[in-house]
């Protein structure tokens, strides 16, 4: 029997796909790649600036330029040597059937990329023409339009529901082992036959008397126990907070990534843990993405750039400064926080700020990465030079960019990809801390 031919599958992209990830015209296999014309017009005017998205534009078309060289755009070139897949850039086009402008009301980009993806399913009948995009409401209006439309899968976790959480809790482990830890502080892995061991993994281990808080050492092969440990006056207040501490403070691990709902502790216990480490690191940066209201730029609010920009780190301040009024001003404690924010050795600042250079020697807080790309994180990550920690916290629910969702952010994704690396550990924090009124607020409504 003839095999059956397999369908051409034409993919077309819009300006978000680009913007999130600038290779992926080349992760869709021996598939083909359609980009409207309107694409590389919006591309234009995201081509200058320090933003990561300037940056993907850039990128983006440097490929373009390099893969077509001396073709023709409006044909189809092969997009790399090792695939059968071919891309060309398409003109809007103007179905006689599908006429955006008169269905929607408007004469927006998103419309003639529209266009441009409805002309394309004309002009080849045959093939199963999608148009990508990780704006949701464009998908829905292609597909209004019964216009295949889907999201840029790559960089996505698959399974949420699943996705690691750096704890367990283990019930019926023998009363013995439980004592032996609380005795000796540590017992060989083997020793515990019902439990699979993940590196930097955190347990609470229930016997029949009592339970203990233990970790897995990866180096040593061994469960230890894990005490609560005050951090610059900062005291955990439950198993979770423990472990961040734990994480936070163990040498061997270069990467720690906290996730939580608002009031666990994610940015305080950083902070906290990041000062009590003081001697051993140059300087402590406490970073985050800058999310404008309304998505405009921050350009357009009034007085200098750190006029501009001090609301944002106004929450990364209110941390440092409940830290600090653990103590009375004339106390060395608080002196010494002041003294460090005036020497710089404590460094508040926009992310965009520190993109480029190289980071040696530091400790380095990136709050609120969920607001990151896949790609973005990757970025910061690379920057790590010698006697470097980074320490990533967020909320993958509480997402403020357009462009990105539980599944597709850069501290899910960070999650997921290095789960079970000695150099990494991971803890979610689900127990608010930070007033009944919040835990209320974050339970009920």
């Amino acid at each position: 029997m003839p095999r059956k031919k397999k369908q051409r599958k034409i993919y077309v992209f819009d300006t978000s796909v680009i913007l999130y990830d600038h290779n992926a015209i080349k992760n869709f296999e021996d598939n083909d790649v359609a980009i409207p014309i309107t694409v590389l017009e919006e591309l234009d005017n995201f081509k200058k600036g320090s933003d990561t998205r300037n940056y993907e534009a850039r990128e983006f078309i440097r490929i373009i330029d390099k893969l077509s060289e001396k073709n023709s755009l409006q044909k189809w070139n092969p997009i790399n040597g090792k695939s059968k897949g071919k891309f060309k850039v398409v003109m809007n086009g103007q179905s006689p059937t599908n006429k955006t402008d008169s269905i929607f009301g408007t004469n927006k980009n998103d419309h003639k990329i529209l266009n441009a993806a409805l002309t394309m399913a004309q002009e080849e009948p045959d093939a199963r023409v999608t148009l990508v995009t990780k704006d949701i409401n464009l998908r829905l209006k292609a597909k209004s339009l019964d216009l295949n439309a889907e999201d840029y899968e790559t960089g996505k976790v698959k399974d949420l529901q699943n996705l690691y959480t750096g704890k367990t809790q283990v019930d019926d482990v023998e009363q013995e082992l439980i004592d032996a830890l609380f005795q000796e502080g540590k017992v060989p892995a083997e020793d515990f036959e019902k439990i699979t061991f993940h590196p930097n993994h955190y347990y609470i281990l229930k016997g029949k008397r009592s339970s203990v808080l233990a970790y897995y050492n990866p180096v040593l092969k061994q469960m230890e126990r894990v005490e609560k440990r005050s951090c610059y006056g900062v005291s955990p207040r439950n198993a979770e907070q423990t472990f961040s501490i734990h994480a936070m403070l163990n040498e061997n691990v270069k990467l720690v990534t906290l996730q939580g709902v608002a009031g666990t502790g994610k940015t305080l216990l950083s902070l906290a843990s990041s000062i009590e480490q003081r001697k051993e690191f140059k300087q402590i940066y406490l970073a985050r993405p800058i999310v404008p209201l309304s998505n405009k730029d921050i350009g357009y609010l009034p007085g200098d750039v750190k006029s501009k920009i001090n609301p944002y780190m106004e929450p990364l301040w209110d941390n440092l400064k409940f830290i600090k009024n653990q103590w009375p001003e004339t106390d060395r404690h608080y002196k010494r926080i002041e003294d460090m924010v005036n020497k710089e050795k404590i460094l508040v600042t926009p992310l965009a700020y520190i993109r480029g250079r190289s980071l040696s020697n530091v400790i380095f807080i990136v709050d609120e990465a969920q607001n990151l790309t896949p790609h973005e994180v990757k970025s910061i990550i690379t920057r790590a030079g010698e006697n470097t920690k980074m320490i990533f916290s967020g909320d993958i629910y509480q997402i403020d960019t357009p462009y990105l969702d539980e599944q597709s952010n850069g501290l899910s994704y960070l999650i997921d990809k290095l789960k079970g690396h000695e150099l990494f550990s991971h803890i979610t924090l689900e127990k608010g801390e930070r007033s009944d009124l919040a835990n209320l607020a974050n339970e009920m409504l």
